[in-house]
């Protein structure tokens, strides 16, 4: 006869299937992560297609991040009322749905409405919500679970933009969206077949002393916290978002040509994925606040190195540098939620505070392609992006030394 314990100990808390979940999760974030990088590598190719200036041919994109951010709060909260499953399936269809459509598209505002209602929110689950999902199948190893299903995101960024490019190059830009719409459909419907068990009821309520402890020496209000890391989210992404999105237009421009470009983006995900798991590994021991400081003052000075430097060898380094810097920026947050609120609605604060980040990630690509359009080179727009990271490191500073003065008073009442 099966006990709870029995059922505890096989489907609880960092149990075997705990880790077969995070693996699927990993797959899912990986092939679903395509809507968010695909679009940046056929930024040329759809500029060409459509004759229009750069400005406007970033508009798919900032749509795409303005779907997935929506997307990470409607399908977040979906996640905590029926489990991940739902909202996953639901997301995959969109997702290759809108891909092949985008195929067929015959101008760029179709394109635009496509990225941003079908594929920017079809590929919204694979990210925040996961993330929040994952977090409560584990405790002592939050931190890591979190940043390893982060890490998809960026595996996909490593994966997907030469590919991408290559059938770009070789089939044209529309072939490979209907291609990529196939794709996803067959390979991530088994994957979500592993997600469909619902985590046991109260199993989230199970985490440590220093979460409880956190949460009852906070400063600040949930709504008020809540505010702030949003407004941490719009400003370190702003930044992040002027070489993530444009540097594959950026190497056009300075003549090394497309193909480079995607070869740096690559290696600038790659490093962070070693960025994001890493982070993990150092929220467990530090915490998701000062983890998010120390990235966002690297991902600072990264920005800083793109403004004298802009060689061949140079920009590969730096592109290197800023994933291996930035990395760990974002699931922090994921962390960050699960340690100051409680774990019921997690998935729909991570959500809101993922929608916060892509907006400055749209917001960021945007403006970044206007600024080039205005001074003739990126140059303004990565200056733009120093100034919106010094907005993130007060703010994670300010919640840093409230937090530390909150202990004290409360350590001072008890």
């Amino acid at each position: 006869m099966t006990t709870t314990a029995d059922v505890s100990a096989a489907y609880g808390i960092e149990s075997p299937y705990a880790w077969r979940r995070l693996t699927a999760g990993l797959l899912l974030s990986t092939i679903g992560g395509v809507g968010m990088w695909s679009v940046v590598v056929a930024l040329p190719a759809m500029q060409a297609d459509f004759g229009v200036d750069r400005g406007s041919a970033s508009v798919p994109f900032t749509l795409t991040m303005l779907g997935f951010g929506a997307g990470n709060i409607v399908m977040g909260r979906l996640a905590d009322r029926f489990g991940i499953a739902l909202p996953m399936a639901l997301g995959t269809v969109l997702l290759a749905l809108g891909y092949i459509a985008c195929g067929f598209a015959g101008a760029l505002w179709q394109v635009s409405l496509l990225h941003g209602l079908l594929i920017g929110f079809g590929c919204s689950t694979s990210f925040g919500p996961l993330m929040a999902d994952i977090s409560h199948w584990f405790s002592k190893r939050r931190g890591s679970a979190v940043a390893i299903a982060a890490a998809g995101n960026y595996l996909a960024g490593t994966f997907w933009p030469p590919v991408v490019q290559h059938f770009i190059a070789s089939d044209g830009w529309r072939a490979t969206h209907i291609g990529i719409g196939i794709f996803a459909l067959i390979t991530m419907f088994p994957l979500i077949l592993v997600m469909r068990r619902r985590r046991i009821d109260d199993h989230s309520d199970a985490t440590s002393s220093n979460d409880a402890k956190r949460r009852a020496e906070s400063p600040f209000s949930p709504r008020t916290l809540q505010v702030l890391l949003c407004i941490a989210g719009v400003a370190c992404c702003v930044a992040m978002s002027m070489p993530q999105v444009h540097l594959v237009a950026y190497c056009g421009d300075l003549g090394y040509g497309a193909a480079r470009g995607a070869e740096m983006l690559s290696l600038m995900l790659a490093f962070g994925i070693i960025s994001r798991v890493g982070s993990g590994f150092v929220a467990d021991k530090i915490g998701g606040v000062r983890t998010l400081l120390i990235g966002s003052v690297l991902q600072g000075v990264a920005l800083l190195l793109y403004l004298p430097f802009n060689g061949l060898y140079s920009l590969y380094v730096i592109s290197a540098m800023f994933g291996l810097f930035q990395g760990g920026i974002v699931p922090s947050y994921a962390i960050i939620v699960r340690e100051y609120f409680s774990p019921k609605d997690a998935s729909t604060r991570v959500g809101l505070v993922i929608f916060s980040t892509v907006i400055g990630m749209a917001l960021g690509g945007w403006i970044s392609g206007v600024i080039f359009d205005l001074t003739g080179s990126y140059q303004a727009a990565f200056l733009n992006g120093i100034a919106f990271n010094a907005i993130n490191v007060s703010i994670m500073l300010w919640l840093l030394t409230r937090s530390r003065r909150g202990g004290r008073v409360v350590q001072a009442a008890a």
